[in-house]
């Protein structure tokens, strides 16, 4: 019995005969949901205009179901629907536009345009907002991945929804439709000819309606273009305006996000084309109420651009006082590029914030800022608890290497000897493993001056192994002289090593290694006691002593 009930149904289908319309009514509206569903498909099938003009009329009441039967079934209704679109009867009208909305009909879409151009259609509104409409579901489907369960490649559609708005954007001066701009603007590249030859011509007929949909539309897809055009090295000037004023949040927030941490090479060059924002001079309070990628990138961005550097600075200031973690980092960063009084101010305060990674960023400012003891200030901050910042302390004290101490050290006097080896120490990671290298060398003078370097940095309890190495040594000058340094070391080994030393066949390292045993003893015996504080070091003086000699 089924299988009968689908060959006639099949039948209706294929006939050409119109009466089967008149047949299959009944039957769509029976009760059977069997029979309903075979009338549907059989209506679908058929290529007249009537099958399509009956289902269309009973759009408004259709189940969900069957429309989605229609809608996997693309172009079914077509022929009925660019008819009521076309007509000039109000229902009717509405009918087919809510069904292509639902559909997402794009083929329709030269259709919607004719209808909306024409100035004599009482319905030519409501088909130009269907238009819109249509062309952002387009749009979204663009942007989401692609369905391959439908066959129709939306790429492909965008090109011929396109093809049919540039032409109607050609006759703007005729219809003065501004959905038909923004739908075209919704789908346009930022290569796109036409759009870019509105915008390079202040008198073409639709340049103004071009200008005002790309300042005020909530769009994204009209946001996407009006970005893409920071990528553009032939960027229309009037789109780079738009850019440069346009201050809604939406807006903003793909502009910061398109901006990131760091502006392309092409955008760096458009944005020096900008002379102001929008943005900045409404309210710099805004910008506390960005998150912190927002404020980075708002900072790259006017640091980039072609703004007034005192404007520039405000931002970079207003950031650093009240900007969250993010912003504050980029401000201190952008902050090395300004000088004065207010800067160094701001760089001093900043030395206090709250983020390490804030001071750092102005602790290697500190000395080209030449503010008054800015080296002693980098020293102490050697000491901070945060890594980042003694990293930067240490990357500004160039002149305390190793190296560099090691070729000025005979040059130097004893007491800058003992204070700046310390310093060395400290700012030069590689000291020890370097002055190890020294006290192996075959080389004794070499070896004796590593020796000397040991005792004024104070680190013969690091260097224990290869100092009581050269104990052993065959020259008696370095012996003596490792006895003499020991007394630096205060583990039992070094102890052992120099009541071992005490029987060497050299009077000298036998003197010294009983003066060293005494250090010792007395040591200990102070060291109850609390020890005086150091006196001020100058260390400006003992910069300039390591200093490269000029060329």
């Amino acid at each position: 019995m089924r299988h009968g009930l689908d060959v006639t149904f099949k039948v209706l289908g294929k006939t050409r005969n119109e009466a089967a319309v008149d047949v299959l009514l009944p039957a769509l509206d029976g009760a059977h949901q069997a029979v309903q569903d075979g009338a549907l498909g059989a209506m679908l099938s058929r290529r007249g205009g009537a099958a399509q003009r009956e289902l269309l009329r009973r759009w408004p009441n259709m189940p969900q179901p069957w429309k989605e039967r229609i809608k996997d079934r693309p172009g079914r209704l077509n022929r009925a629907l660019r008819d009521a679109i076309l007509d000039t009867n109000r229902q009717s009208c509405a009918v087919a536009c809510e069904a292509v909305r639902w559909l997402g009909e794009y083929d329709l879409a030269p259709a919607l345009i004719n209808a909306a151009e024409d100035t004599a259609n009482p319905n030519a509104e409501l088909v130009a907002t269907t238009l819109l409409q249509l062309v952002a579901h387009l749009y979204d489907e663009l942007a989401a991945p692609r369905d391959y369960s439908r066959r129709r490649d939306p790429q492909i559609v965008r090109g011929h929804v396109v093809s049919s708005l540039e032409l109607s954007l050609e006759r703007f001066d005729h219809h003065r439709r501004l959905e038909i701009v923004e739908s075209l603007l919704m789908l346009a590249s930022r290569d796109n000819a036409t759009v870019k030859r509105v915008l390079f011509d202040p008198h073409h007929q639709a340049y103004l309606a071009v200008v005002d949909t790309l300042t005020h539309s909530p769009r994204p897809g009209v946001m996407r273009l009006l970005l893409s055009w920071l990528d553009d090295p032939q960027a229309p000037s009037a789109a780079l305006t738009v850019v440069s004023h346009r201050n809604d949040p939406t807006f903003l927030k793909h502009l910061f996000r398109k901006i990131g941490h760091e502006p392309s090479g092409v955008a760096k060059c458009n944005l020096r084309r900008m002379r102001a924002f929008g943005w900045i001079q409404k309210d710099l309070g805004f910008l506390e109420r960005l998150d912190a990628s927002a404020q980075y990138s708002a900072v790259q961005m006017t640091m980039a651009s072609g703004m007034n550097r005192l404007d520039v600075f405000k931002l970079v200031s207003h950031l650093m006082t009240y900007g969250n973690p993010g912003g504050r980092r980029a401000a201190s960063r952008a902050l090395a590029e300004f000088k004065g009084v207010q800067a160094n101010q701001l760089a001093l305060a900043a030395l206090n914030d709250d983020d390490p990674q804030v001071q750092a960023n102005v602790v290697v400012q500190l000395r080209d800022r030449g503010i008054p003891g800015a080296l002693n200030q980098l020293i102490a901050l050697l000491d901070s608890p945060h890594r980042v910042v003694a990293d930067a302390a240490r990357s500004c004290l160039p002149e305390f290497s190793f190296q560099r101490f090691l070729s000025s050290y005979e040059l130097l006097d004893d007491e800058t000897r003992e204070t700046t080896g310390m310093l060395v120490r400290k700012v030069d990671p590689a000291t020890l493993p370097k002055l190890e290298d020294e006290l192996m060398l075959p080389d004794a003078s070499r070896r004796l001056r590593a020796l000397d370097i040991a005792r004024c940095m104070e680190c013969v309890d690091q260097l224990e192994d290869a100092v009581l190495e050269t104990l052993a040594d065959t020259d008696h000058l370095v012996r003596t002289r490792a006895a003499t340094v020991l007394a630096q070391c205060t583990t039992e080994r070094a102890r052992d090593a120099l009541q071992d030393a005490l029987n060497d066949r050299s009077f000298a390292v036998r003197e010294a290694a009983e003066a060293s045993l005494g250090v010792l003893q007395a040591a200990e015996e102070r060291s109850s006691q609390s020890p005086a504080p150091p006196a001020p070091i100058d260390w400006s003086s003992a910069a300039s002593q390591l200093q490269e000699p000029s060329r």
